[in-house]
């Protein structure tokens, strides 16, 4: 499916715009997705392993554009991608329809400005409205900063996969696995920024109640 564009301002005072990668994307998409799994370890593949061609990559993309529930969050800025998440479903049985698989990556450059908090948050809101009953997701256990993140919105530690990951230089990462239930009408939103000349609100941890 094809979201509904939106933008949004980092806390550099930039504004970006949150729509759906397209078939005419997939060039840069691949380039992205080439870029950001070279930047960190934290990224699935390495990047001569992101050998998806940019014909293969439209079809893909065309695909997903007509699909009632899955869908992208890529963030342009200034019409180039700077970040990409998408939701898909766990697989079409009946029994697992109601949930869905996360995975995020965003341009090293652009981390600590808020763009992941704004791309989570869109993502949360339209697979609620897809139908989906529980978002889940598999995290680099060293990746302390996106835990950080998603424990805010809302994300819960179910497992751990033991040596998930073996990098290049012969270490192992563990697999952090967490979900996030559907709660109406709740949603955790990013509060780093609420401060003025006198005061400053930190948020030290968040936690759901019934």
């Amino acid at each position: 499916m094809v979201i509904k564009e939106r933008n949004v301002q980092l806390k550099n005072g930039r504004s970006v715009l949150l729509k759906s990668a397209l078939p005419e994307h997939a060039k840069a998409l691949c380039r992205h997705r080439y870029i950001t799994s070279g930047e960190t370890h934290f990224m699935a593949r390495y990047p001569e392993e992101c050998g998806e061609s940019t014909e293969r990559m439209r079809e893909r993309l065309e695909s997903l554009e007509k699909d009632e529930r899955d869908f992208l969050v890529t963030a342009f800025l200034d019409g180039e991608i700077i970040g990409d998440a998408g939701v898909t479903k766990i697989r079409n049985h009946v029994k697992s329809r109601h949930r869905c698989y996360f995975g995020i990556s965003v341009l090293q450059e652009y981390t600590g400005l808020g763009l992941g908090s704004r791309m989570l948050e869109l993502a949360l809101e339209q697979a609620w409205e897809n139908g989906f009953e529980q978002l889940e997701l598999g995290v680099f256990s060293d990746n302390e900063r996106a835990i950080r993140l998603y424990e805010k919105y809302g994300f819960q530690k179910t497992g751990v996969s033991p040596r998930a990951f073996k990098l290049k230089d012969g270490t192992y990462r563990d697999e952090i696995l967490m979900v996030r239930m559907k709660k109406e009408d709740f949603l955790f939103y990013d509060t780093e920024d609420l401060e003025n000349e006198e005061i400053k609100l930190v948020l030290e941890k968040t936690a759901g109640e019934d």
